[in-house]
């Protein structure tokens, strides 16, 4: 698959569910991937990549261009943050108080924030217990950074229809949240083998990697 086609399903599935196009964004996710495949992508157009492990982003995106808006998708080590605070857009998976305490130090203004929800409370897994997540919503703005919405990594399955229940639940979680913070807004849900459900359910980042770029290096 190529990444003009993956862009192509994207649109189809953003018509499909009644919504304009710039509601969803694509983060190509580009984990283990060299900086000349990124580069091929880049100059097709594309400007949102995701990356998993905080020493290959901040080595990436030194050498990057700088109009390059990274996210940061993956589990983060609190003493790991301070590598790619100073280059990431979004960070999509904070998920506990002492992870925030650090992101919301340094120079400059903290990226914003996604609260990483554990939907099947899988115990192999970073994110908050959904229960949980509108106490840690509060804390983290009490802090002074901003919370841009929820992300989630459902339980893998080779039917896309089996994760439609998670991101059907986090975006019943994002509103309730929303009722007393209204710019929660956002959905980081879907990857390679279920992003045209989460756009349907109402995603408006999708993390598509395998699909772009080929198998991990």
């Amino acid at each position: 698959m190529s990444f003009e086609e993956i862009s192509e399903r994207v649109s189809l599935a953003v018509e499909r569910s009644g919504r304009a196009p710039g509601d969803v964004t694509l983060v190509a996710v580009s984990k283990t991937k060299s900086v000349e495949e990124i580069l091929a992508v880049y100059e097709k157009g594309h400007r949102d990549f995701g990356e998993n492990r905080a020493q290959e982003m901040a080595e990436k995106a030194a050498r990057l261009p700088d109009d390059i808006r990274w996210h940061y998708v993956g589990a983060l080590q609190s003493n790991k943050a301070r590598l790619i605070r100073p280059s990431t857009h979004l960070l999509h998976s904070m998920d506990r108080m002492s992870l925030a305490s650090v992101w919301a130090k340094g120079q400059g203004i903290a990226a914003p924030v996604l609260i990483q929800v554990n939907t099947a409370e899988e115990p192999q897994k970073s994110g908050v217990v959904p229960e949980e997540a509108e106490s840690l919503v509060d804390r983290v703005l009490a802090m002074g950074l901003e919370v841009q919405g929820l992300m989630a990594i459902p339980p893998l399955s080779e039917d896309p229809e089996e994760t439609r229940p998670h991101f059907r639940w986090l975006a019943v979680l994002r509103d309730r949240i929303r009722e007393q913070h209204p710019n929660v807004t956002d959905l980081s849900m879907g990857m390679t083998d279920d992003f045209e459900v989460a756009i349907e359910e109402g995603a408006s980042f999708i993390r598509v990697g395998r699909a772009i770029f080929g198998a991990r290096n």
